[in-house]
Parts: C-alpha cells; sequence; structure tokens
C-alpha cells in the first residue's frame, strides 16, 4: 500500500479522496494556488506545496510543477480526482517515468478511451451497442450528407477528443451541415487542440444512463446504473439510482464488464449511454476515472467506491467479486452549483452564512462553509447533497427535506431549481429525458 500521496485537485473531491486516504491510513498531501490556500483540504492535509500561478486554472495544470512536487514530498502517487489532468496520458507517463504511480487507467488506456472514434471501436469489438455513425473523422459536408442520408437525420457533429458538450451540434439537414461543420471544428481545435469530428445518429427522446465500473488491469465488476438526465449544457445537476430492472442491468453490465476487461482497465471509470424511447442502449462513452456521481452508487451499495480504487492502483486485484454487490433502496444526489438557478450563471462571492443538513440517510461532500470564497475562476460546484431511502418516494421527500434546511447567504444556488424538479409531476412519474430542462422552462415560474 502506499505511504503517502499526492491530490492533484481542489474542492469536494480533493477532500472526499483525502478521507479515503485516512481511512486507509495514508498520508494526504494537497497541492494548491493562491486562491485555494486556505481550503478544508489544504488545511486538513498532512502538507501542502503552493503553486503559484498567475492563472488560477494553471495550479492544477502544470505537469512538471506537479510531478516535482510528488517528488519533493516524497509521494509514492498522485490522484488526479476528475477534471484537470485526471484523462492526461502525458501526465500519467511522466509520473511513471519518475516511479510515481497514477492512480488511474494506464497512459494507453487513456489515450483509446480519449479519443471518441477509437473508443467506439474498442466498445464495439467488445460488443457494446453502438450508434450507426461516420466510421472515422469527417470534415467534407457532401460526404457527411451522405453519410447522414444512409443513416437518418437528424445526426449530431462530435468533437473526436471532445468533452462537455464542447464541439457538438445536432443537423437535422444537408444544407446545415458546411456551417455546422465548420463551428464544430472550430469549437474542438479551441478547446481540445483536435479539430476532428464524426458523425453519429442522433438518439431523440434519449435518457442518459451510465454504470459504474472497477477494473484491475485483468478482471472487472460493475457497480450498477446511475440515471443522469436531468442536464444543463450537457452537465448533469441532478443524478439517482437505481433506474433498470434487474435483467436489464445484468445485460449491459456484463457488457460493461467485457469492455474494460477488453481494454486492460485498471481503476475507477464510468461507462456512459443513451437509451431511447423503444429501450435500446447505444454506447456514449467512457470517464476514464472517478466520477462526481460516484457517492449515488456508494448509498446503495455500501461501498467505498474511492478507497477501492487506490486499492487496485496500489497492486491489489480486485476486493470484492460481482456477487457480493447488491443494490439496496434508492439515493439521489443534487449539485447545488453556485448558479442563479433560473439563467444559470455562476454565482462567485462570499458565503456569509453556511448550514448544511443532516439526519438518516443524508450526506454532504462539501469544501465550502461559512466565510468560504467562492472563486470565479474555477467550476461551480460548491457542493453535493446525497440522500439515501427504502425506495424513491421517501429519497425525493428526504431530498426536498434537506434542501430546505440548507441555508447559504451570499451567494445563488441551484437550490429553487432542484427543489421545483423534486416537485414537478414527469420527475415524479420517471418521465424523464435529456431534454427535461428545455421541455420544462416555467419551473420556477
Amino acid at each position: 500500500m502506499f505511504r503517502r500521496v499526492l491530490i492533484a485537485n481542489r474542492g469536494e473531491i480533493a477532500l472526499r479522496i483525502l478521507r479515503s486516504l485516512r481511512t486507509l491510513g495514508i498520508e494526504a498531501v494537497m497541492i494548491h494556488g493562491r486562491e485555494d490556500r486556505l481550503t478544508t483540504a489544504v488545511r486538513l492535509a498532512d502538507e501542502a506545496v503552493h503553486i503559484p500561478r498567475d492563472d488560477p486554472l494553471a495550479s492544477y495544470l502544470d505537469i512538471e510543477a506537479i510531478v516535482a512536487a510528488a517528488k519533493e514530498v516524497g509521494a509514492d502517487a498522485v490522484h488526479p480526482g476528475y477534471g484537470f489532468l485526471a484523462e492526461n496520458p502525458i501526465f500519467a507517463e511522466r509520473l511513471a517515468a519518475e516511479g510515481i504511480t497514477f492512480i488511474g487507467p494506464s497512459p494507453e488506456a487513456l489515450r483509446i478511451l480519449g479519443d471518441k472514434i477509437t473508443a467506439r471501436e474498442a466498445m464495439s469489438r467488445a460488443g457494446l451497442p453502438i450508434a450507426k455513425g461516420s466510421p472515422g473523422p469527417i470534415s467534407d459536408p457532401e460526404e457527411a450528407s451522405q453519410i447522414a442520408d444512409e443513416i437518418g437525420f437528424p445526426v449530431i457533429i462530435k468533437a473526436a477528443a471532445g468533452g462537455g458538450g464542447i464541439g457538438m451540434q445536432v443537423v437535422n439537414s444537408a444544407d446545415e451541415f458546411e456551417s455546422a461543420l465548420k463551428l464544430c471544428q472550430g469549437r474542438a481545435r479551441s478547446a481540445f487542440g483536435d479539430d476532428r469530428v464524426f458523425l453519429e445518429k442522433f438518439i431523440e427522446g434519449a435518457q442518459h444512463i451510465e454504470f459504474q465500473v472497477l477494473g484491475d488491469g485483468t478482471d472487472a465488476i460493475h457497480f450498477g446504473e446511475r440515471f443522469c438526465s436531468i442536464q444543463r449544457r450537457h452537465q448533469k445537476i441532478l443524478e439517482e439510482g437505481p433506474w433498470l430492472s434487474e435483467e436489464i442491468r445484468a445485460d449491459i453490465g456484463a457488457r460493461v464488464v467485457a469492455g474494460a476487461k477488453a481494454v486492460g482497465y485498471k481503476g475507477l471509470a464510468t461507462f456512459e449511454f443513451l437509451r431511447d424511447s423503444s429501450g435500446d442502449f447505444y454506447f456514449l462513452e467512457v470517464n476514464p476515472r472517478v466520477q462526481v456521481e460516484h457517492t449515488v452508487t456508494e448509498m446503495i451499495t455500501g461501498f467505498d467506491l474511492v478507497s477501492l480504487g487506490i486499492r487496485v492502483a496500489a497492486g491489489e486485484s480486485l476486493p470484492i467479486t460481482q456477487q457480493e454487490i447488491s443494490i439496496q433502496g434508492h439515493a439521489i444526489q443534487a449539485r447545488l452549483n453556485a448558479e442563479d438557478p433560473r439563467t444559470l450563471e455562476p454565482s462567485p462571492g462570499r458565503l456569509w452564512e453556511c448550514h448544511w443538513p443532516g439526519g438518516p440517510g443524508v450526506r454532504v461532500d462539501t469544501h465550502a462553509h461559512t466565510g468560504y470564497d467562492m472563486p470565479a475562476s474555477f467550476d461551480s460546484l460548491l457542493a453535493k447533497l446525497i440522500v439515501w431511502g427504502r425506495d424513491r418516494d421517501e429519497a425525493v421527500r428526504r431530498l426536498d427535506a434537506a434542501l430546505s434546511e440548507t441555508m447559504i447567504l451570499g451567494i445563488d444556488t441551484l437550490i429553487p431549481l432542484h427543489r421545483a424538479i423534486l416537485a414537478e409531476s414527469d420527475f415524479r412519474n420517471r418521465d424523464v429525458t435529456i431534454t427535461y430542462l428545455d421541455e420544462h422552462p416555467g419551473l420556477l415560474e
């Protein structure tokens, strides 16, 4: 097992990783920029290394500075969390060159899964259902139109190296291709340094469902599914589970395990799918890291997923079998982003008062507290409020009660939007797709 791990992240996920390291008896070291010097995780760490940069993001993106910090403090391993360098194969390779373990998959797996075109190919060979699309990158509007005619409109243009909805656009007719391709290629080049895009059949009326996986490089297991269809700007704001029947869970679960084995996956991963109105699944992507909503799965299975990922990275074989995993009750997570609940624009600032809820079945993952300054430079995620109930109805009631108890003064949050969603009839009846927020524009009226 590792003696000392450097956490190359910030905010709530840094604190979550620190807690698992403490549980495993491992020393925790934090890196931080100027804005985060007094945050909870930095103050609780055994040691902290300041990486001063004019751009706040650069403190968490400077590969050589982070590798140097890990060497300086004698870290055996680095945990990247999510975002920043979590999916960067060059970072994983640099750490390996210094004899430091990257807590995550191999650089080879990161390259395969980080490119949506190669990931589609690999998962198709492993038996996962794939939506019809172009066989490779596409740049010619005429060729795109021919492919779209074959698979049927509407189609969606996606960035090969993309994520977070960047470089994506739905195309409904051939005359839209010329401008749409230029737009998506430009956005992809700007965001990812790679202008390759490809076509895929657009799944209308789709639900977003994902499976939690853990692999040790040879074998793999799954922990069931999460339902993540309530999104804004292609990013989730409310997640829950379970959602599927046991029969469907077993079928898709076996397929994602096969996919993980096919690429020799090591660590935590999330296999994401779109499910159409007929109930058919289509592979979307693999997120090769711990996911923001891993908490939902922890609540319904009872396993500490972050600790399991660390143990596997340290060289352990899978410490549990598929048969040991069972799902109990229902869990829902609300992302309490610092955003205006109507416009969804960021709302940075100081928390003049901050009270988090408690009680049976209530969990809060946050780095925020009274007096905390929510910076404008980073993601708007302030806290994650997760509840467990014996069934979905109880979980919905418990989440609403917990949201009503939460007091945050000084900034706006999504709490009013979450409470409106919980009270809305389509949500209560599980009639939810990825266009839910667009289809319910009057939630806060």
